[in-house]
């Protein structure tokens, strides 16, 4: 392994251990280096998990479709150990409040759960697992579900660049040092093999939709929080998945009816 090749593994393994819970028993350095190439990576994790999805549709299709929704659902949550998850019912803690900033960072930082964060977890799940069923029962591409992962994982790399973090500690704000739009475009760099099994136009239509959502978060956070958080990249990765199995989904569905 050489020294140019040494941070792009690293940030890869780095990329893996922070997204997922596949065992990697190894120690990586937190540096400069390894912590920008793991952002890189931050796509090309998200490709690995959207191929499990797809191979388990696959290979489950025997099997009626809502148990097969529970299925994808439950290695979807289990293959990230519901580490976004954490952040979805943070979040929406802190914005069911409808309190001062102050209060609501506080509330951010408190390690229990309140009855909004429990809300938003169960309709986030109800709401993946019904959309799952419908992509299943519509029998919607599987190249699409690799995909959705890849991309939902992109615009979190694209807030880290866009958007400021709302304070100068945490992991958000150590992540966003030293990333620029280059590192984003070299991070959907992988997904471009896809065109050889997937049509242009529909990835190119699942980017948009990805980065119009990632836009209209962006700008949520900065007015509710006057910028972004690890949880609030967390929850990021969790809404552009349901909203794009939200547009992939119709658009199936209006493309067959």
């Amino acid at each position: 392994m050489t020294t140019r090749c040494a941070p792009m593994l690293a940030g890869l393994g780095l990329a893996i251990q922070f997204l997922t819970r596949i065992p990697l028993p190894i120690a990586i350095d937190w540096n400069d280096a390894n912590r920008r190439w793991a952002a890189r990576c931050y796509p090309l994790v998200g490709l690995a998990i959207g191929g499990l999805l797809a191979s388990l549709a696959a290979a489950s299709s025997a099997l009626p479709d809502p148990l097969r929704a529970l299925l994808l659902l439950t290695l979807w949550v289990g293959a990230t150990g519901g580490l976004h998850l954490d952040g979805v019912m943070d979040l929406a803690d802190a914005l069911g409040s409808n309190t001062s900033l102050e209060r609501r960072w506080e509330i951010m930082k408190d390690p229990q759960v309140g009855s909004f964060g429990i809300l938003a977890l169960v309709f986030l799940l109800a709401w993946k697992g019904a959309l799952l069923w419908c992509w299943l029962a519509l029998e919607a591409p599987l190249w699409a579900l690799v995909v959705l992962p890849a991309l939902s994982r992109g615009g979190a790399v694209a807030l880290l660049i866009s958007v400021t973090a709302a304070r100068p500690q945490g992991l958000a704000y150590q992540w966003q040092q030293g990333l620029y739009w280059g590192d984003l475009a070299l991070a959907l760099l992988p997904g471009l093999a896809l065109v050889l099994v997937a049509p242009l136009t529909g990835l190119l239509g699942m980017a948009l939709a990805m980065g119009a959502f990632t836009w209209c978060f962006g700008r949520g956070m900065i007015q509710a929080f006057r910028g972004i958080n690890g949880d609030m990249l967390g929850s990021a990765i969790e809404g552009g998945e349901v909203w794009l199995l939200i547009v992939v989904s119709s658009w199936w569905w209006f493309a067959t009816g």
